[in-house]
């Protein structure tokens, strides 16, 4: 009798030291990305989408990748009217290379323009299981620098911030006519 009690209790005292699972709930709002819409110049209530459009970071030889399903250089690529970008955590601006018409074999048909974007960052703690994500602020005055390394004509013709503020990827955050 006495075995079966002080089994008892030690199964009743290991029951009680069990602690819930932190797990970080795949719907918490993490680090968002710069999202940017593109738009037609002449009709700009017309959202269009951008021709083999890849984004390579600044100092990388491979672009963000859009399509993961894809093994090959076409991962990089994609012709929606709108994309999201990673900011950078660890400096106060990022530079982003846009290639218009990337997979053209025509390279007069290929515009690259270059985008460095200015901000703030802020960490914001969002709980112990997920801990701390971060939160940007565009620059007040020029937040971005677009640059025609190439000389071939800027293809982003007129560049907008629609919101300064970037805490979700639930907004459109900056809008491009071309």
């Amino acid at each position: 009798m006495k075995k079966i009690i002080s089994l008892l209790l030690v199964f009743t005292f290991g029951l009680s030291s069990c602690e819930k699972d932190d797990i970080c709930d795949a719907n918490t709002p993490t680090t968002p990305r710069l999202v940017i819409s593109f738009y037609d110049i002449n009709d700009p209530s017309k959202p269009r989408n951008v021709n083999n459009l890849m984004v390579i970071g600044a100092g990388k030889t491979e672009g963000i990748i859009f399509n993961k399903s894809v093994t090959d250089t076409t991962k990089y690529v994609t012709s929606a009217s709108t994309v999201s970008v990673p900011l950078r955590t660890d400096t106060i601006s990022t530079t982003y290379k846009f290639v218009y018409n990337s997979l053209s074999p025509n390279a007069a048909a290929i515009n690259t323009d270059v985008l460095k974007i200015d901000y703030t960052h802020q960490n914001v703690y969002v709980s112990r299981a997920c801990g701390f994500k971060t939160t940007f602020t565009l620059a007040p005055v020029n937040p971005f620098v677009r640059t025609d390394p190439d000389g071939d004509g800027n293809w982003m013709q007129q560049i907008f911030v629609k919101t300064r503020n970037i805490e979700s990827e639930n907004e459109t955050h900056l809008e491009v006519y071309f």
